[in-house]
């Protein structure tokens, strides 16, 4: 695995833990962290794998232009369109006024956060 890559892998999983942590705080659960360190993760994980394949990619937290990238070299993600979606507006919508997540919605965005984390992890050969 190239050293960047390896970097991009760290990143995301430090969003996974943390996304994990918030999830299950017994006082005053951050549920708005949960679903950004959610989307975090899986933005992460699809630079790490576009790294690893040399596939250039600019800044951006829209996880449905990564995915555009990533189809060519892995047409099954075409599969993980729905979790992408639902995590995209994580990327920025709940940081500011206006949005709030609730419990459910910070269960649903961590378990598409868990499957693309999984599908990723394959593709590097971290299983």
């Amino acid at each position: 695995m190239k050293p960047l890559t390896r970097e991009w892998v760290e990143k995301a999983e430090g969003d996974f833990a943390t996304a994990g942590r918030e999830s299950r705080a017994r006082k005053n659960p951050n549920y708005d962290a949960v679903c950004f360190h959610a989307q975090q993760c899986a933005e992460k994980y699809i630079k790490a794998i576009l790294q690893e394949q040399e596939i250039p990619f600019g800044k951006t937290h829209n996880l449905i232009a990564l995915l555009e990238l990533l189809i060519p070299a892995k047409p099954s993600w075409e599969l993980l369109r729905p979790s992408l979606e639902s995590l995209t507006v994580f990327g920025v919508h709940v940081r500011y006024p206006g949005e709030t997540a609730d419990k459910a919605t910070a269960k649903e965005a961590l378990s598409h956060c868990r499957t693309i984390r999984l599908e990723a992890r394959n593709i590097l050969f971290l299983t």
